[in-house]
């Protein structure tokens, strides 16, 4: 498994920039990284960033 960063606004910015470069959705990011979508998600919500599907990044 990837080291990825624990701090959420360094997340915020790691997450991004993997599903702008190599991943085509949320999904597919947790599947390769073997990390759990749903925390994911609720650490990024606690500093007010959503997932965008359509944009396929964090807003």
């Amino acid at each position: 498994m990837q080291q990825i960063p624990n701090d959420p606004v360094m997340l915020l910015s790691y997450i991004n920039t993997q599903l702008r470069d190599f991943y085509p959705s949320l999904e597919e990011l947790g599947k390769s990284l073997d990390i759990s979508v749903s925390e994911l998600t609720d650490k990024l919500a606690s500093i007010d960033y959503f997932y965008d599907a359509k944009k396929n990044q964090f807003i």
